[in-house]
């Protein structure tokens, strides 16, 4: 069971993202406030859910939070300004967009930067281990998912409703073959490094 909160009593917002490690596509995150003393035994770190367990859940958490948001940086942007900074900005973005202004965040992760003058929490792994986080975590990647598989009907070539938009081996034998489209993220490498038997 994950733990309710860092300090009972205090309005947290659990934050993560979604797509970091992408070839293609939006960084994505979610900022959660749950209900003081709310327990859901089936929260848990997105990447260890089944696709199918993420979905019931997403609407389970956007229906009991106290509030949720979620937003995202687009590739032209990501590619500005780096990965990192893009990661902090769409929480950031997702944290403006609460409806109710939370006394602390806590963040999964080693590295955030100061939202507003709100103190925030970096916590390793903590979407393994807070029930706001993990929801964050669920929300945020969802959302992504959702929006690589409408992108998908558009460029079907890239398989993103597969692979969404991260650096599999299909994903990279489309781009060696059909280019690059405007969802990509050019800093990227799209492409496997050539050996010297190439």
């Amino acid at each position: 069971m994950l733990k309710q909160c860092m300090i009972p009593g205090r309005v947290e917002a659990g934050c993560d993202e979604a797509g970091r490690g992408c070839l293609a596509g939006p960084v994505t995150a979610a900022a959660v406030i749950l209900p003081e003393g709310y327990e859901c035994d089936a929260l848990n770190d997105s990447k260890q859910l089944s696709e199918s367990a993420r979905e019931r859940l997403r609407p389970v958490i956007e229906r009991d939070a106290v509030a949720w948001a979620v937003a995202m940086v687009e590739p032209r942007e990501i590619d500005s300004i780096n990965i990192l900074r893009a990661s902090i900005l769409a929480m950031h973005r997702a944290l403006d967009a609460l409806d109710v202004v939370p006394d602390a965040v806590l963040v999964d992760g080693n590295r955030f930067s100061p939202w507003r003058d709100v103190p925030y929490t970096t916590v390793i792994k903590g979407d393994a281990a807070y029930q706001s986080i993990a929801a964050a975590s669920i929300l945020a990647k969802t959302h992504r998912d959702e929006l690589m598989c409408r992108l998908a009907e558009q460029y079907p070539q890239y398989g993103w409703a597969r692979n969404k938009g991260y650096p599999t081996a299909d994903h990279r034998e489309a781009i060696k073959v059909y280019g690059a489209c405007r969802h990509h993220r050019m800093t990227f490498r799209l492409l496997e490094r050539p050996t010297l038997f190439d």
